[in-house]
């Protein structure tokens, strides 16, 4: 089943405000919303752009730009994924991902902050002291990490998504060492059981300590957490639980390994093409069921508890969700970085100014799409005829 047009914007508009008179809201949700109901809108502002050839006239609105919009992320993306490419090694790259069990997921919604920042440390300590170790590759590798806090249901599951060097720079700087298990036929990170372990320890032993220095929340149905016994109750749990964690080389070489992370750099819960239908204060929309075969099915949810899940996954203000580890931290760029491109011998590239590139410039450069080109007569150009000022007091969507 297609699409029809829906929007998260769109149910936002016809259901958000009476939502947030139901709930009480934090101003990054309530943000959120309201820019998401206003994005592309009158209320934003926009222009009035005419063909000087065969007079067409094309009314666009201003995007809200906010990094939780569905509608926002594609040029970001784009841009960010240019912008990594000069840091590209001729090398393989695996893709690690790890994973909480859901024992954790009430855990996490109630302290996000405490909870996302102990997944980072636990998973990104995981991969840089397993590349430390002589056993298995015996050097500083390099690795960015992207949080995500969503399943394919919406729900919440928090994971981290990494990319990370198939070797790194040996401890006296004059070497580029790759995993010890890997062969002229066969490339080899680390065992997944192993880094799964060890993930499983360090996550563990933040949390304790989290827990030990007061910083954890204990509210609704985690209330009980608060007794050290229940607490320790539930670490014992986890200890002896199997904890997923995925580990495989992507497909198609360095050169691709940024556009293959693309995919999850700046994706947000849901995008507006999975959103099959608005009816009967039902949302129903596509997703996949990992658990049944990875079969595409259909679900459909009340108005109330489609804007509950989405809302979920809105991080905190100013919560870095990408951050750069190893070779890729930013005061290792200039330097380890560059010496294992030369131990490497990878030709210098001058890197492109693509965040100085403007939005018409990128669809041009990315995707062919001359966007002042008349959509009409394919002949004419468009020339900017008005301005059209913001204005706050437009209902949302007008």
């Amino acid at each position: 089943m297609k699409s029809n047009g829906i929007e998260v914007g769109d149910i936002f508009r016809q259901f958000g405000a009476a939502y947030q008179q139901e709930h009480k809201l934090p101003l990054q949700q309530l943000k959120a919303m309201s820019d998401i109901e206003r994005c592309r809108t009158k209320a934003l502002g926009g222009h009035v752009d005419v063909c000087e050839e065969c007079g067409y006239e094309r009314i666009s609105y201003n995007s809200c730009r906010n990094r939780f919009c569905p509608k926002c992320q594609l040029l970001k993306k784009e841009k960010w994924v240019l912008a990594r490419e000069k840091d590209l090694l001729p090398i393989s790259y695996y893709h690690i991902v790890f994973t909480v069990p859901d024992d954790l997921n009430r855990l996490c919604l109630v302290n996000q902050k405490e909870m996302y920042d102990i997944l980072f440390k636990a998973g990104s300590k995981t991969i840089s002291d397993l590349g430390k170790d002589e056993k298995h590759i015996g050097g500083k590798v390099g690795f960015l990490c992207v949080l995500h806090t969503w399943g394919q249901n919406l729900m919440d599951h928090p994971h981290l998504h990494c990319i990370v060097t198939g070797g790194g720079l040996s401890k006296d700087g004059t070497r580029w060492v790759t995993p010890k298990k890997t062969t002229p036929k066969k490339d080899f990170f680390v065992h997944v059981n192993i880094i799964s372990d060890l993930f499983k320890k360090k996550f563990l032993a933040y949390l304790k300590q989290e827990y030990q220095n007061g910083k954890l929340k204990f509210v609704g149905e985690i209330e009980s957490l608060a007794d050290r016994n229940k607490f320790q109750e539930l670490i014992d749990k986890l200890y002896h639980k199997k904890w997923n964690t995925y580990c495989k080389k992507p497909f198609g070489g360095p050169e691709k390994v940024l556009r293959y992370l693309g995919r999850y750099s700046h994706r947000v819960a849901i995008s507006n093409k999975r959103i099959v239908k608005l009816e009967e204060n039902k949302v129903t929309f596509k997703w996949r069921d990992y658990r049944d075969g990875n079969k595409n099915k259909l679900m459909t949810l009340d108005t109330f508890e489609f804007i509950r899940r989405f809302l979920l996954h809105i991080l905190p203000k100013r919560y870095f969700k990408i951050r750069y580890y190893g070779l890729l931290a930013s005061r290792n760029i200039s330097t380890n970085l560059e010496l294992c491109k030369r131990l490497l011998k990878v030709a210098a590239k001058i890197a492109e100014q693509v965040h100085k590139l403007s939005w018409d410039e990128m669809m041009l450069e990315l995707f062919g799409i001359d966007v002042w080109l008349c959509p009409r007569c394919h002949k004419g150009r468009l020339i900017r005829k008005q301005i059209i000022t913001a204005n706050s007091h437009a209902p949302p969507g007008a």
